[in-house]
This record gives structure tokens, sequence and C-alpha cells, in this order.
């Protein structure tokens, strides 16, 4: 149960430092092209390095870290809200936007934070482990999936699934090892994609029967899991050198050669992917409809899970190129978001 866990921590809205005065790198409405979202509310870029970067379903909003802290920001309203601070790792978004799930080192251990838009604040979710790690925030943000680490020093794991509106928890899987599992869990809470780190399976949990599948990938191969899409229907991992996209209802699997995939939309539609071959653009978008390609940027950029909005009409990512933008002179890794309509 998850009880009194709910910890509200109140959090002020400083920004980094800045390194320029002038706006740089900020479009408002929208608009094809490239544009940079790690600035200050005025356009003013920070002068640390920013990085991860989700977004919303409708590609409304953005979440980043920059300096220790995390950073929610509307677009077309051009807020920007310091939501959490000292993220462990990129944070994720629930697809309406409300929520960012992030995690953070407390003491010797590791908890998972909410942050809220509307709030400007986060509440914490106290696991009954020592360390809870890699969220994965559905669609409303009522459901968090993510990883509880036993032991001190560590030596299981267990996948979890909370539902803090009704303060309860489920666990899915026990692994006798810590080798990764992260978890990725669909827009409803319904089905939560997990891996086996050390055996190198995939598994599919359906919440309504309560039921675990088979590895996805057969006996066979390894694999490791990128991403569940949010209405559930479509989960990409990568075995080999390749990646494949598996048809929840169908059981089957399309394979997308020699690329290494990092998110998928949340129709199930489009899939972004770094090619393997490094001579050419550093991330590219794939309608899976028609096998056509977009080019996200051709320049040396990164990019994790919800990093697609719906559609394939947004994607976010990080670079540490200068020439994306006008006036990006800061020197640092930022984050950008490449729009196609």
């Amino acid at each position: 149960m998850l009880g009194a866990a709910l910890v509200a921590c109140a959090l002020t809205t400083a920004l980094p430092g800045a390194a320029s005065a002038e706006p740089t790198g900020v479009v408002r409405g929208g608009g094809a092209g490239v544009q940079r979202i790690s600035v200050a509310a005025d356009g003013t870029q920070f002068d640390g390095d920013s990085t991860g970067g989700a977004i919303t379903t409708d590609g409304r909003r953005t979440v980043f870290s920059s300096a220790e802290r995390v950073y929610l920001r509307d677009e077309p309203s051009g807020q920007l809200k310091q939501v959490g601070s000292y993220p462990i790792d990129s944070p994720v978004l629930s697809g309406d936007g409300e929520y960012a799930a992030y995690w953070v080192r407390l003491f010797r251990d590791t908890k998972i934070k909410l942050a809220q838009w509307t709030a400007g604040s986060s509440i914490g979710l106290d696991c009954d482990a020592l360390n809870c790690s890699q969220p994965s925030v559905s669609g409303d943000g009522r459901y968090v999936a993510n990883v509880a680490t036993i032991g001190r020093p560590s030596t299981s794991q267990r996948i979890d699934v909370w539902d803090w509106h009704a303060r309860t928890k489920q666990e899915l899987a026990w692994f006798a090892h810590t080798a990764p599992s992260r978890p990725s869990i669909s827009g409803d809470g319904r089905y939560v994609a997990y891996q086996d780190g050390k055996a190198k399976d995939v598994f599919l949990w359906d919440g309504d029967h309560g039921s675990t599948s088979d590895p996805i990938e057969g006996p066979a191969k390894e694999a490791t899991v990128v991403q569940l899409s949010e209405d559930g229907s479509k989960l990409v991992y990568l075995s080999g050198s390749d990646t494949y996209v598996h048809d929840v209802s169908s059981g089957t699997a399309r394979r997308v050669p020699d690329v290494k995939g990092l998110a998928i939309d949340p129709t199930g539609t489009y899939l972004l992917y770094a090619p393997n071959d490094t001579t050419g653009p550093s991330l590219v978008l794939r309608d899976l409809r028609t096998g056509t390609d977009e080019v996200v940027s051709d320049r040396p950029a990164t990019a994790g899970v919800d990093a697609v909005s719906a559609g394939g009409r947004d994607v976010v990512f990080q670079s540490t190129a200068d020439d994306l933008v006008p006036g990006d002179t800061n020197g640092k890794s930022d984050v950008f978001v490449r729009r196609f309509s």
C-alpha cells in the first residue's frame, strides 16, 4: 500500500545562470523546423548542460533536466516551471503532460518522484524497497512502473506497478540478480513491458488478464526493451544489430535491420532510430506504414523514450551541435524539438 508514502515537496522556480542576455533559438506558435527548448521562458540560453527530453502526445509540453533541475515547458503559453531537483537520469513524461517521473538519491538509497505541472512541485513515491529506479509513467500519470532493488548490498530486484490514486502496488516479477530490467508502461496502465537483463529476455504483462507472456523475441534470441507505445499496440525491442516492432495483438514482429530503435510514437506508427552506419544522419524517423524516413538530425544527437509525439509530428532530442538554431553560443549540450508540421 502507498499509504502515507506521498510527500509533497515545494520547489522554487530559480533558473540556471544565463550564458546570454538575448533570447535565442525559441519560436512560439509551432511551425516546421528545429526549436531549442532548453532555454528560459524569455529565450535566454542556459550556461550549463541540458539533457534528456520527453514530449507529450499532442506535442504541447516537454520535460528536460539542466543544472541538476527538472523543467516542464508548455510551448503554446511559453511557460517554464522548475518542478524537481537532482535527477539521476532523464525524466519521463505522462502523455497528457501533467506529470514527469524521475528518480533521485536519498542518502544511500534511490527513490522516485512525480513532478506535477499544475502544482509546480513534486511528490515522493516512497516504495518499500531500499532503491526504486527507472520509472515509466502512464498517460495520465496515475500508474508508475519501476524497478525495486532488494538488499544491501543489492542482490535481487522486482518490477512494480503503482496506482497512486488507489494507493496500491502490484509486483510483476522477481529476479535473483540486478542486471538491467527497465519497464515501459502503456498509457492506460494495462500493459507493462520489461526485461530480464541477465537472460536477455523481454516480457509483456497484461494487467486485464493478470498474465505475462513468454519471451516475445522467441527462445533463440537475446533482446532489450526500448519502449511500449502509449496505446499499447506496439513494443519496440533490440536484438543483435536490428530493431524489432512487436505487434501486441497479433504477436508478430517487424524487423528494421541495422538500426538502433530509440522511441516509438504514442500510436505505434512512427519509429525513431539511430542508424548503425554513423556516416549519415544521427536520428531518423520512420513511418512504419509506408517505410519512408524523415531526417530528424544530421548533426550528432541522441534521444530517449517518450521522444516522439502522436503521428510523428514532433521529436525531442539533445545535441552539443551549435549550428542547429541561431544564437547557440553556450558551448553546452542543449535539448531541441524537430517539428515536421
